[in-house]
This record gives structure tokens, sequence and C-alpha cells, in this order.
């Protein structure tokens, strides 16, 4: 038992628990440490094949799994420090498993305490778990069309979701529930939705929204979104298809939807993020990463190619990755200095389909639909 002295003469005694624990990972990490001569863990953390796999700060893993008999799928989650699956999620009364190859979203909160998910084996709303209480809370906004992206933003304060599908494409956003019942962190109406060919129109600036359309791309749908770090902006990919057509991405205001800036992209984009002082946004479009300055918007190409991307919460820091790598068949992970624009550590990987940094940014993650997780962890300066 540790004895602090306080002012005069009273002896307090201070509990050693939490400067154990603390410790004690210290110690494992360092030891880790010397063991490997690599800032990156590679490790197989399941053996079936996962699909829509989403990743939290806290390094867990959610996604669609083939464990259940006869060809029917289960939502799992899994955890990439134990290696081992930590629980099947199941909507009450009786949806714990479901036809192979059905569509689905995952979103963590950001400690990681909730997820909400939608998945087409359940019934047609957000459903909502809180994984320290390993319980299932209820769900909140039914939708015809499944999401086929949800995120939250930074504090929790606000959840996305946007859906494909052209007439039913959609974009709504909820702030979180003062008081709820049963302690969802969203309930009722969203606060903002983006829906129809005429708000879509307005958006585009441009009638592509129809589908019926004889112009060269038609509007089919929001792609991937990601919260400003400030919450006050929400950056979009807005799909666009067509021969020769390319998507765009819209800068809306927070907790309106209301358009700032729509850019267009240079083919398919297929992720965004922002810079930890949110006077940058990262995407990647046609396998190529970008740049775009808050000051400026107008987009930089950066000198690497990537398909994914996430950035560090502190620091000028992006982690990429790119399935194809110059001069060879393999891709990789790797980490840009955002001010200097040079990639100081990579690792060779292929198949990555999820990215996420941890809530203090000491790490970063990756996951392949295959079980492959990979860990950025630096020494212990």
């Amino acid at each position: 038992m540790e004895i602090q002295r306080k002012a005069g003469t009273q002896m307090i005694s201070t509990p050693t628990q939490g400067l154990a624990l603390r410790s004690s990972a210290i110690v494992a990490r360092g030891l880790r440490d010397l063991a490997r001569d690599s800032n990156w863990l590679i490790k197989k953390i399941f053996s079936a094949r996962c699909s829509n796999l989403a990743i939290s700060a806290s390094g867990q893993v959610c996604g669609v799994a083939s464990l259940a008999p006869l060809g029917r799928e289960c939502v799992c989650i899994f955890d990439i420090e134990l290696s081992v699956p930590i629980s099947t999620l199941a909507v009450p009364p009786d949806h714990p498993a479901g036809d192979a190859g059905l569509a689905a979203a995952f979103a963590y909160s950001p400690t990681a305490r909730h997820l909400v998910a939608a998945w087409g084996a359940w019934p047609p709303e957000l459903q909502v778990f809180d994984l320290h209480a390993k319980a299932f809370l209820g769900s909140f906004g039914a939708f015809s069309n499944l999401p086929e992206w949800l995120t939250w933003s930074a504090s929790g304060k606000y959840l996305a979701a946007g859906t494909l599908g052209s007439r039913e494409a959609g974009l709504r956003l909820w702030e979180a529930a003062a008081e709820s019942r049963f302690g969802l962190p969203f309930a009722g109406k969203p606060a903002a939705e983006l829906a129809g060919l005429a708000k879509i129109d307005d958006l585009l600036g441009a009638k592509t929204a129809d589908p019926e359309s004889d112009d060269e791309g038609t509007f089919s749908g929001f792609g991937r979104g990601a919260f400003s770090p400030d919450e006050g902006t929400l950056a979009a990919i807005l799909r666009v298809e067509g021969e020769w057509a390319d998507d765009s991405i819209a800068l809306l205001e927070v907790p309106t939807l209301r358009r700032q800036h729509v850019f267009q992209a240079q083919g398919r984009a297929t992720d965004v993020a922002w810079a930890y002082d949110g006077k940058q946004v990262i995407f990647c479009s046609a396998g190529q990463a970008y740049r775009l300055p808050a000051d400026t918007m107008e987009p930089e190409a950066l000198p690497l190619g990537a398909e994914l991307c996430t950035c560090h919460p502190h620091r000028p820091l992006c982690l990429c990755f790119s399935s194809l790598l110059k001069n060879s068949a393999k891709g990789r992970l790797f980490l840009i200095d955002l001010d200097r624009l040079t990639v100081f550590d990579e690792c060779p990987a292929e198949g990555v389909v999820d990215l996420r940094w941890s809530l203090d940014g000491s790490k970063a993650y990756a996951i392949t639909a295959d079980g492959l997780a990979y860990v950025y962890e630096p020494p212990l300066a």
C-alpha cells in the first residue's frame, strides 16, 4: 500500500490498483517491443471469412461471419488483442443468424462502448448495443433502404447514415438525445435529412439525381462520410454512376446538412477523413490520395496512391492502405507525415478493408476480410 503525506501531520492511504494496472501495461508493452524489430504486429484473429468489417478505437472488430451452420451467417465481435471472438450479437426476440450475403453497416461510439448496427437479417431499423454491459438497448431510425455506411462524430454528439439507391438514396443525421428510453444514445426522428431528387439536385447544383435522365452521370447515393474534429462539418462522398462519371465530395454543415462546398473528384471515391486540426480533408479517389485544404478548397494530389485512409486524432499523421504498390502486384499499409508529405513507415499488406486509430493515438489497426489484423504500435519513447 502506497502512503501519501498530507499537509500537517495527517497520513492518508491511496490505492495502488490504478498504478499497478498502468505499470503492468507498460511492462507488457516493453517486453513486446524487445521481442520484435518492426513497428507492426500481425496476427490472425478469426478464421472464417467475414464481411462489412468495422474496427473500434479500442481494437474490437465487428463483422458478419460465416460461423452459423448450414450456410447461415451471424454478427460477431472479435478482439484484436485477445485474438478470440467476444460475442455474437442478436436482436430480440430471435434474430441470431441470417442468410449469407446480406448487406450490413456498423459504427462504434468514440469510446467503443456502444455499437449502432444495421443488417439485412434484422428488422429494418438501426439497432443499438451496449458492449460494456453486453446488452441490446433497442432500436431507432427505421429505414426502407439499408445504410451503405454509418459514422459517429468525435464526441459522440452526432450520428450520420448514408444510403445508395438513386431515388431511394439519402443522408440522415441524428443528434444525441439528452434523455432517451433505455439509455439509447439516439432516438426519434433525425435532426436533418437529405432525400428526394429536388434536394439532391440542389446539393449537386445540377439535375443529375434522376436515374431516368439522359445525363452522362447519374447520382446513385452517398458513399463514406466523416465528421470534422470540431463536429461542425460532415464530409460525404457523392456517388455518380456512368461510364466516364466522377464522384464528388460534399462538405455539409452540421447539424443542418446545408451545402458548404461540393467539389469533383477523379473517378470513384473510396474513402474520406479529416486531419486532426480540421484544416484539411484527406480523400482517396481512383486509387490516388488527395488533400483538400480548408483555406483554398482546391484538391491537391498527394505523392502516393491509396484506397483507404484514417487520420491520427492529435498529430498530422495519416494511415493509408493501397492494394497495388508501384511496380508490384502487392499492397501496403503506410503512414504519411502530412506536414512533410513523406512516408515514414510501411508494412506489406493485402486485402485490408478497414482502418482505425486508437482513441489516444498510441496505435493504429487494420483488418482484412480473412481475419488478419495489423497493429501499428511504435516503441515507447
